[in-house]
């Protein structure tokens, strides 16, 4: 009954080529939640995917309906071995982006798990399926080998992340005593590199809208009307220059964050960003004072997602009678999100852009959290993944993406630490997504040593 004992089993595990039989069972769900027509599906996979796996471990199970009507379900699995122990949170979600399914390459399909070489291909092998997977199975080592977790465990599986939690606040509110926890510890999102482990404490948040100037019911001649009729297209690039200058520097004083303070910078210092797993990155582009690990997690960044005015795909000789840019704020802790677009606005009306209008999106999104990464649970994490995989992890103090951490942090007041275990060339709501098995089976040894350690009786108090 050992530590090492539980890790190996868990290599097993993966060597034996249980874990891709397991993995290929819950991607042939396909649990698209931006598909209004696969809501029966997202039912089907935490009934017939997930809850077997949970109660083979003991655990109890129970599907609740989502608070928002047409949402997907959410499932709380438990095993409360003794009320006197730590309680661990954990979380993940098997829903996936849409599968785009005609751009997979030849010989793909995201619904069936293709094995090549040394990786997984299939829709949700990283996001999220593949990561969850990992972390029950990791559970599971542990009680095979002691007999018990050594600790209670709570665990939920949405179905809705995808198209931003929608209900997962409001259900966590409700059932805030029911969830309550010591910790809370996921996975999700990818390392920094493939071969190291990576932490995360937090999540930039993220606000998408519209920004719309539309000035007549049709389009006119340009031959005819031009030079006398205002041009949309025109007055939004214009509008929209103003919100960033050249290289990209965010010239909106209140969407520039006041928590790039000495110990995040210290903790972002020297951390590996641009390595052969992504696109090489613009030095130019972005704040010109900051680091790019600062730009990346310590800062604020302003993308335009789309734009569209006339009939990009068979112009015409007229002035558009409207032009829409889909424009998006990824933001840190320190950013007040309440004020985002109210400060547009201002933003905009000061530069005689009055009739430039914003209209925000509709669905759920996220706030910016983050936890220090001195802090006790961060400490204990981080020692147990350098014991199990021999490297020192790297830690963020949050995740340049956006998770809905912020339900964790802020509404059940956990500190809350991410274990990601894909990595950053994974194709994640892309084409070809995969999963690579060198990280998956080094995830697996990880978290069954790390669930060994929470058990062992030495967590933070």
């Amino acid at each position: 009954m050992t530590r090492s004992t539980a890790i190996e089993k868990a290599t097993h595990y993966f060597e034996a080529g249980q874990f891709v039989q397991n993995l290929a069972e819950l991607i042939s769900h396909q649990t698209e939640s931006q598909n209004p027509t696969k809501a029966a599906e997202l039912q089907r996979y935490l009934m017939e995917a997930i809850v077997p796996h949970f109660q083979d471990l003991g655990f109890t199970c129970e599907i609740h309906s989502n608070p928002i009507e047409s949402a997907g379900p959410i499932l709380v699995a438990e095993r409360i071995e003794d009320e006197t122990l730590p309680t661990i949170l954990s979380y993940g979600h098997g829903d996936v982006i849409m599968a785009q399914t005609d751009e997979w390459r030849d010989g793909l399909h995201p619904f069936r798990l293709v094995e090549e070489g040394d990786r997984l291909y299939g829709r949700g092998t990283a996001d999220n399926k593949g990561q969850h997977l990992i972390n029950i199975m990791a559970l599971k080592s542990v009680l095979e080998v002691r007999g018990a977790l050594g600790f209670n465990c709570r665990t939920i599986i949405e179905m809705g992340e995808e198209i931003g939690s929608l209900g997962l606040k409001e259900f966590c509110a409700t059932h805030k005593d029911a969830l309550a926890a010591d910790v809370f510890i996921a996975s999700d999102g990818p390392r920094l590199q493939s071969v190291m482990p990576t932490m995360f404490m937090g999540a930039r948040g993220c606000l998408s809208f519209d920004l719309v100037v539309s000035l007549r019911e049709s389009a006119h001649h340009s031959g005819n009307w031009g030079g006398v009729l205002a041009d949309p297209a025109i007055i939004l690039a214009h509008a929209l220059s103003t919100i960033t200058d050249t290289r990209g520097q965010i010239q909106i004083a209140e969407w520039c964050p006041n928590s790039l303070t000495d110990d995040i910078r210290e903790a972002l210092r020297d951390l590996p960003i641009d390595d052969e797993t992504g696109p090489a990155v613009d030095v130019n582009w972005g704040e010109e004072n900051l680091t790019v690990a600062e730009r990346m997690f310590g800062w604020n960044s302003f993308t335009i997602l789309a734009m569209h005015s006339g009939m990009p795909q068979a112009p015409v000789n007229a002035i558009s009678a409207s032009a829409m840019a889909v424009c998006q704020l990824r933001f840190v802790v320190g950013t007040n999100q309440a004020d985002i677009l109210p400060a547009l606005r201002r933003h905009l009306d000061t530069n005689g852009f009055e009739g430039v209008k914003i209209i925000p999106h509709d669905r759920g999104f996220f706030d910016a959290t983050r936890l220090q990464p001195n802090h006790p649970w961060v400490k204990f994490v981080a020692r147990s993944l350098q014991e199990t995989s021999g490297k020192v992890p790297h830690v963020l103090p949050n995740l340049a993406g956006s998770l809905p951490n912020e339900v964790f942090a802020n509404t059940l007041n956990l500190p809350t630490i991410w274990i990601p275990h894909s990595y950053r060339a994974c194709s994640q709501h892309a084409p070809n997504e995969h999963l690579l098995c060198p990280v998956a089976r080094d995830a697996l040894r990880i978290m069954a040593g790390l669930f060994w350690d929470i058990g062992a009786g030495n967590a933070p108090q």
